[in-house]
């Protein structure tokens, strides 16, 4: 098992990798979150039915009424 000096000098090179500008490996919870869309799937979902039902259903009624 590694020693805490160990653990401490490989966390400093890691981190001045990542300073330097090469590519973390597991991009940090900011950067995630960073990314993440503020709308979920599902209630994009919803959104998207609503919107073109709507729209698709005023078509059927324009055309046959």
């Amino acid at each position: 098992m590694p020693t805490q000096f160990d653990l401490k000098r490989k966390n400093a090179q890691f981190a001045n990798a990542v300073r330097s500008g090469k590519k973390a490996v597991k991009p940090s919870h900011q950067e995630i979150m960073a990314k993440r869309s503020p709308i979920s799937l599902w209630a994009l979902g919803v959104v998207l039915f609503v919107v073109i039902g709507g729209v698709l259903f005023e078509l059927a009624r324009l055309v046959f009424l």
